[in-house]
């Protein structure tokens, strides 16, 4: 029985890695169709960023991932990631300086490395929320998306792949305190991991100073949080998103200002 199943778990482990190989073939195809776009660009003398047709792709290939049946939201997150690329890959054209040699990754790499994926968002802790809110929407260009579960005094903002939860002071009693004592600004950054449990012990393994266990709230989101780093004053937290995709919950973002409360 154990036979059998290894074998089967490495016959799809194959048909993974054969897939990974077609991705990789195919996606290589399309940045150079799209170079050959920038070529015509460039004899057009047009411009390179053209939001209209970034908006039509990351639209028409949601609607294509739903009729596929994948996940809509991380279909817009792989293209938006190729749409970089593309970019870079167009302004860079231009450039007159060699590119530089990659290499594979070597040996070193930390636990942490293995599994981190992403900033999934960025708490931001401040004394106005509705003045807060209205500057990302008003003078930045981001617009408020729903939570998970929604509560009084936090709102979440987003522009493409970039989140942003504001937290005000009538969130909770905590959250008053932190801001009477640490003032506005950045209360913790979130870092998407693939298995937060396995993130956590490599991380407690270093010797990171951790402040709470992986908590798992309603929707399947894994969470922990470090201390405060006294050499950069930075406050992590970490997240896998095992659950349905929801946006940001407001008890996970609440929970920090809790634990530092006590």
């Amino acid at each position: 029985m154990a036979d059998s199943l290894a074998s089967n778990l490495a016959e799809l482990r194959t048909r993974i890695d054969q897939l990974d190989a077609a991705l990789i073939a195919i996606v290589a195809e399309r940045l150079a169709v799209c170079r050959e776009v920038a070529a015509v660009k460039q004899v057009a003398d047009a411009p390179v960023i053209q939001p209209a047709r970034v908006r039509d792709v990351v639209t028409s290939r949601r609607e294509q991932a739903i009729a596929a049946g994948v996940d809509a939201d991380f279909a817009e997150q792989l293209f938006r990631v190729l749409l970089t690329e593309t970019h870079r890959i167009e302004v860079a054209g231009h450039r007159p300086d060699p590119a530089p040699e990659k290499q594979a990754a070597g040996g070193g790499e930390s636990g942490l490395d293995t599994v981190a994926s992403r900033v999934d968002h960025v708490v931001v802790a401040v004394d106005d929320l509705a003045a807060a809110t209205a500057s990302m929407v008003g003078r930045f260009g981001f617009h408020e998306v729903s939570m998970a579960d929604p509560r009084p005094g936090i709102n979440a903002v987003a522009a493409g792949g970039v989140t942003f939860v504001l937290v005000g002071p009538e969130a909770s009693p905590a959250v008053a305190h932190y801001l009477a004592t640490h003032g506005s600004g950045v209360q913790h950054v979130a870092l998407e991991v693939l298995n937060a449990g396995y993130a956590r012990a490599c991380l407690a393994d270093s010797g990171t100073p951790l402040l709470t266990d992986v908590v798992v709230d309603a929707d399947g989101h894994e969470q922990f949080f470090a201390a405060d780093d006294p050499t950069t004053g930075l406050q992590l937290g970490f997240i896998s998103r095992t659950g349905h995709r929801v946006g940001v919950g407001a008890a996970n973002v609440l929970a920090l200002f809790d634990v530092l409360h006590q």
